[in-house]
């Protein structure tokens, strides 16, 4: 794929803070530059869940830090707008507007409201983005071996997948582990053996595959899907491996990312989120954890640059020696294009 096909990475993915004013009337948070249709918003400052939506469940909310079914946050959250998302305060469980309270907000582009895909053996409903490889699915579970239309194009990199219906775990294909591993997006785990969750089959270009386990395919329950594709220039999926010192190791992504997360797959750690907006600049690169309600912390582990990053801490979360890491990156430009400085403050 061309470096052109994307010019404006913030046409399809931005990071976008804000601070809660309490308000118990509608709030609208602009700024996003896009109708976003992924969600993902945390509380920087306090000890608050995760709170995921999509344009295919509404004001229905997952946290990718626990187990639960979706949970209709309406009104606290009411809507996805032009620019951003309308909130507001409630006296319910989802803090999403506390007076004071930041929060980080993690916006994807895909295409809208959805619609039927019947490439696979169950028929799915999809909001799919080719351009910046990303796809939204939606499907009822059949409880048997199956294979779902993903809409994409191309085969997907990565999938993060949940049971909304049920109280089960996040499941997260990466094509660094192949057919045969998954990991939990909610736990600390290193990386299963399973072969009911992809079936020991990779992604094609229109479909992934779904065992008959319960956490991805039971039957009568509804089932949501993240998968991302690879897009040269704005989107980078892959594993390196630690060399358990400060000076760690370089990731080449061939743009400067905007927001990665990774995840030691070898022994028990957190998944690991940075973003170019929390704070920006190095060694001042904040982190959030996907898998634990915890506040934003300051640590230094990961360095942002024009064209990678690198893990400047020997941590077992970071660059274990000898363990292997996957990640996620989204890219902010292009290198040889619209390409920037090197992040410094």
């Amino acid at each position: 794929m061309a470096y052109t096909t994307i010019n404006k990475s913030t046409d399809y993915f931005n990071t976008k803070l804000y601070t809660g004013n309490g308000s118990a009337s509608d709030r609208t948070i602009t700024g996003v530059g896009f109708q976003p249709d992924f969600l993902w918003n945390k509380s920087r400052s306090n000890t608050y869940n995760h709170y995921i939506f999509d344009v295919l469940r509404g004001t229905n909310m997952i946290s990718s830090n626990t187990t639960q079914g979706q949970e209709d946050k309406s009104p606290q959250f009411s809507a996805f707008t032009s620019d951003g998302f309308t909130i507001r305060n409630d006296a319910g469980s989802l803090a999403i507007n506390a007076s004071g309270v930041t929060f980080a907000n993690w916006c994807w582009k895909a295409n809208g409201a959805g619609s039927a895909n019947t490439d696979g053996t169950i028929n799915s409903t999809v909001s799919a983005n080719t351009t910046a490889g990303f796809s939204i699915v939606k499907w009822t579970g059949s409880g048997a071996n199956a294979t779902v239309g993903h809409g994409l194009g191309v085969a997907p990199k990565m999938i993060i997948l949940k049971n909304t219906s049920e109280v089960y775990g996040w499941q997260v294909y990466h094509a660094s582990l192949g057919n045969t591993k998954y990991v939990s997006l909610n736990s600390t785990d290193a990386q299963a053996t399973s072969s009911q969750s992809w079936n020991n089959t990779s992604p094609t270009s229109t479909v992934f595959s779904v065992g008959a386990s319960d956490s991805n395919n039971k039957s009568g329950n509804t089932i949501i899907a993240y998968c991302f594709a690879e897009k040269a220039g704005y989107s980078k999926f892959g594993s390196y491996t630690g060399n358990g010192n400060a000076d760690g190791s370089f990731i080449y992504t061939g743009f400067k990312p905007a927001f990665v997360i990774y995840k030691n797959t070898t022994q028990t750690d957190s998944w690991f989120i940075h973003d170019n907006k929390r704070q920006g600049y190095n060694p001042e690169n904040e982190l959030l954890f996907a898998d634990l309600s915890n506040a934003e912390s300051t640590v230094n582990r990961l360095d942002l640059f024009s064209n990678g990053f690198k893990a400047t801490d020997s941590d077992k979360g970071v660059n274990a020696n000898g363990n292997n890491y996957i990640y996620m990156a989204i890219g902010q430009s292009i290198v040889g294009s619209n390409n920037v400085p090197a992040t410094a403050r």
